[in-house]
């Protein structure tokens, strides 16, 4: 017997539990890794939300790797966004005419020049004032 975390585990166990953590460990650094993905695509484009997907990744890497976790919270594009969003000092000004001026210019493009389907433009257009208000709600950064 192997007594660890103050419980009793015969050696097989141990092995078993090694490996299922070490395989949720992996699926939760994977998907910490994907959510980040979607993080800087969010930068670019104005449909995805970059801050929720870095909430993820770093809640994913929280429990799986301190070492992504720090790379997270310390890199010095994505770390901010975290840092202030946990802290409740929301966003910049800039950052959210920014955002709200990329999100109109590039729906409206698209549904004007590229969607035919008048139920899509409706859909796009109904995105783009979520958004909106999501954006306005956040917090403002002083």
């Amino acid at each position: 017997m192997i007594k660890n975390d103050d419980r009793q585990y015969d050696e097989y166990s141990c092995r078993v539990n090694k490996i299922s953590s070490r395989f949720i460990r992996g699926v939760l650094i994977i998907a910490g890794t994907f959510f980040v993905g979607l993080g800087v695509l969010g930068i670019f484009l104005p449909l995805l939300p970059t801050t929720p997907f870095l909430l993820l990744a770093a809640a994913f890497y929280a429990r799986s790797s301190k070492r992504f976790y720090n790379w997270l919270l310390g890199n010095k594009w994505f770390g901010r966004y975290i840092k202030n969003y946990r802290e409740g000092k929301g966003v910049p000004f800039k950052a959210k005419i920014l955002s709200i001026s990329l999100l109109w210019l590039t729906i409206m493009f698209s549904t004007v020049f590229i969607v035919d389907n008048l139920f899509v433009r409706i859909i796009l257009i109904l995105i783009a004032i979520g958004v909106s208000i999501h954006i306005i709600s956040i917090r403002t950064m002083k």
